[in-house]
This record gives C-alpha cells, sequence and structure tokens, in this order.
C-alpha cells in the first residue's frame, strides 16, 4: 500500500526527517481525522477537501475519517430528549450517527467537484466492529477489505468517525471524542504510516493555554504520558485513541487544520524524555466526590459497594479508603459528574444494606495533575508539588500517583490558580526542568 518516491515529502515536509527516514519512505498510507470545529460549514468542508488533495496528489494513499458538523451531535441529542424524557439506547444510536453520515457524503460530493474520486463509508460499510454497550461501544475489529479495495482503485475514502456495528447488525456509537479512536483504530488495521489528528489546536500543549497563557507546544510526547494527559481532562485526544495507537505503535500528529506549521507528534517513550522531571499539567472540573461513611471494614465490602456502579457502566476514578478505627472506615472516590446523581442512589442503597453510616457528596472539587515520564527517575517532584499548593494556601483532599503521574484533588475554585504556579515552578513555559 506505500509507494517509494524518495525525492518528494510533498504537503508532509513539515514532518520530522527523522521520522521518514526510519520508515524508508516518502509517499505514504495516511489516515487523517478531521473534528467538527474543521468541518463545521461548507466552507471548511472545501477546505478539508483542498488539504486532502495537497496530500494525494503528492502520490499519498488518503483515508479520512470525520466527525459530525460542529454542534450537529448536541441538536441530535436535544431531539431525542424532546421526544421523550429517557430515550431508547439503541435508537439513540441510531440517530447519533447521522451527523457523521451527512459529513462524509459533503467531503466526497467536495472532493468530486474538485476533479477527484472519492467514496465516503460508513461504520457498517467497513465494517467496524464493536461490542453492544450502545453509547460507549468499544471496537473489537475492523474488516480493511473494503477500504483496500477503494484505495487501489485510487479513491480517497472518507469514513464516518464514531460509529460502528454490532453483531447483531445494530448501529453503535462510541461516545464523545469517538471519531479519534476511529482514526487511530482505522490506522492501526490498515498499517498506515502515520494518523494526523486535525482540530482547532495546533498541537499538545504543557497545560490549557486558555488557563495559563504560559503554556508551550509541545515538539513531542511519549504516549504514556499522552495516556495520563487525555485521562485526566486534556480534551487533545480521546484516550481509547492513544490506547490503540501504543498497542500498535501508531504514530499521531496532532495539528491544527488552519495552519500548516507542525503540531506535536505522539510516538513511542525515548530516553530523552525520561530526562524530562514534568511534561505537562492537567486539570478536570467534571469529577464529583462520594464518601461512604463509617463503613464495616470486612472482606468483600468494597466489593459490594462499587458492584452496582460497574453494572451501570459508571468508572470509577480515584479511591481512598482510610485506616480501620473501631471496626470501621471511611471510603472515598470520584466519579463523573454526569454519573454524580446515579451513584449517590445506587450507593446509598447498598449503604442500607452494608450498615454503613452515611453517604455524602461534593460536586465543588477539581483534579489537577501534573505528568512525566522523568518522575520515574526523579525523586521530590511530588513534595515540591504539595510545597507548591501549599504557599497558595490550596488544600489537597486527595492524593494519587502512578510512576508517570500525581494527582491532587482540591477545592475547585483554586483549580486554575494551582494550574498556573505549578507551570511555573516546573518550569513548563521555557522548556520542562532536566536532570543536569
Amino acid at each position: 500500500m506505500v509507494t517509494q518516491q524518495p525525492e518528494s515529502r510533498g504537503f508532509f515536509s513539515n514532518l520530522p526527517v527523522s521520522f521518514f527516514a526510519s520508515k524508508g519512505l516518502m509517499m505514504a498510507l495516511i489516515v487523517q481525522k478531521y473534528g467538527g470545529t474543521s468541518v463545521g460549514s461548507i466552507e471548511k468542508i472545501r477546505n478539508v477537501a483542498k488539504r486532502v488533495l495537497e496530500s494525494y496528489k503528492e502520490g499519498h494513499k488518503m483515508v479520512v475519517v470525520l466527525s459530525a458538523i460542529a454542534g450537529q451531535t448536541d441538536n441530535l441529542i436535544k431531539l431525542a430528549h424532546q421526544m421523550c424524557t429517557d430515550p431508547d439506547p439503541r435508537e439513540m444510536d441510531v440517530l447519533m450517527a447521522t451527523g457523521e453520515q451527512v459529513t462524509v457524503a459533503l467531503f466526497a460530493m467536495a472532493v468530486k467537484s474538485m476533479g477527484y474520486d472519492a467514496r465516503s463509508l460508513l461504520g457498517f460499510q467497513v465494517a467496524i466492529h464493536t461490542d453492544m454497550l450502545y453509547g460507549k461501544a468499544r471496537i473489537h475489529e475492523i474488516d480493511t477489505a473494503r477500504i483496500l479495495t477503494e484505495l487501489e482503485k485510487n479513491r480517497v475514502i472518507a469514513i464516518a468517525g464514531f460509529q460502528g456495528l454490532d453483531e447483531r447488525g445494530n448501529i453503535t456509537t462510541l461516545g464523545r471524542g469517538g471519531s479519534d479512536t476511529t482514526a487511530v483504530a482505522v490506522a492501526a488495521a490498515l498499517n498506515a504510516d502515520v494518523c494526523e489528528i486535525y482540530s482547532d489546536v495546533k498541537g499538545v500543549y504543557t497545560t490549557d493555554p486558555n488557563v495559563c497563557p504560559k503554556a508551550r507546544k509541545m515538539d513531542s510526547i511519549s504516549y504514556d504520558e499522552m495516556l495520563e494527559l487525555a485521562s485526566l481532562g486534556a480534551k487533545v485526544l480521546e484516550i481509547r485513541s492513544v490506547e490503540f495507537a501504543k498497542k500498535y505503535d501508531v504514530p499521531i500528529h496532532v495539528r491544527s487544520t488552519f495552519t500548516t506549521e507542525r503540531g506535536t507528534m505522539v510516538v513511542a517513550e525515548t530516553k530523552d524524555m525520561e530526562r524530562v522531571m514534568v511534561s505537562g499539567v492537567a486539570y478536570n472540573k467534571s469529577e464529583a466526590r462520594i464518601t461512604v461513611k463509617r463503613v464495616p471494614d470486612r472482606p468483600g465490602t468494597a466489593a459490594r459497594i462499587f458492584e452496582p456502579l460497574l453494572n451501570s457502566g459508571i468508572i470509577v476514578d480515584m479511591i481512598i479508603q482510610n485506616p480501620s478505627e473501631a471496626g470501621k472506615t471511611d471510603l472515598t472516590f470520584t466519579v463523573n459528574k454526569s454519573d454524580f446523581e446515579k451513584s449517590l442512589k445506587l450507593v446509598s442503597e447498598v449503604a442500607t444494606g452494608i450498615g454503613a453510616e452515611k453517604v455524602m457528596g461534593d460536586e465543588n472539587i477539581a483534579k489537577v495533575s501534573i505528568v512525566g515520564v522523568g518522575m520515574r527517575n526523579h525523586a521530590g517532584v511530588a513534595q515540591k508539588m504539595f510545597h507548591t499548593l501549599a504557599k497558595e494556601n490550596i488544600n489537597i483532599m486527595m492524593i494519587s500517583t502512578s510512576e508517570i503521574k500525581i494527582s491532587v484533588v482540591i477545592e475547585e475554585k483554586y483549580t486554575e490558580l494551582a494550574v498556573r504556579v505549578l507551570h511555573e515552578v516546573f518550569g513548563l513555559e521555557n522548556g520542562p526542568q532536566q536532570d543536569q
């Protein structure tokens, strides 16, 4: 599927030379994904078509994954709730999938109007096989035969993101950000040379530029760091897309639809990355905290508390259990705010059954995190983080750590301050601090 032609790298000339040299190719099979803001109008869809064709004219095989037009998914959700308060999940997925169907059809029309051939494909036509969890389906397998056949006919292929097909032939959707996952999964299935994720941001930044004006765009970041940032609230890439990229070693180039400058490469970890103490600061205001007070401290109690959440597809993030005192303990955990009320109800029912004292909830929290693969080899990073927050009188409610991440839960009103002071203390505006 790859055409060798060393004399030109064409539209991809702003990618690192080492990236192409390592693959020994100049022409490639490229998967590109364009988000909702990139295809937010007829004119923007035309501009995306022109951009794709610049690469196509250089000889690249082009597979393009498209999101719904910006705002269309929200409008579809509103329509569903105007019809009924609790829409059927299967029919909801049928409705939601129409947004991407509109975009890929319009894109293919645009390409054809410019004198080139294109073919739009929906999730079930590819086919993208998923499980049966409507609204949050996970990809099991992608049949590449149809895509490869169309590519052999020298067509630009436009695939509807965010959607798939379950084992019973029903349409499924992958959840918010699912088009990223579609793109990287398709790139992995096709053994593509690179997956480019286009949106209205220029790359991956050391933190949110809207919160910290000194945030700096990174040239590259490791899969593990990007996984942590995505899980911690960074909205550049959907977490499952990074999981696919890491598992199948798919290089991701995060870049802007509206400029031609190089973005950020998400790639396998290198030794240079390990020298960096902290690569980025992330925050998440979309979580809520639930505490179950005075839980009987005996085997199986925690399992009983979390079982109904698991059965309801509710994701639990941070979990802290206090030391046992007089046979009782407190258990605190966080969930997404969208699941807060349901979680409170489910946990309260269990708490009554196990003899816990009470259940409390708090939605006015935020999680702030620092991330860096270099944390494995640097001492004192946590102390520096805690000391910096203490100087600003920011109280830490919960702490969670991994090899390359430290997260704290604080009062929501201190989020922006915490992000800015941590970004500054770790020197991220001038390039991250390194071993000397």
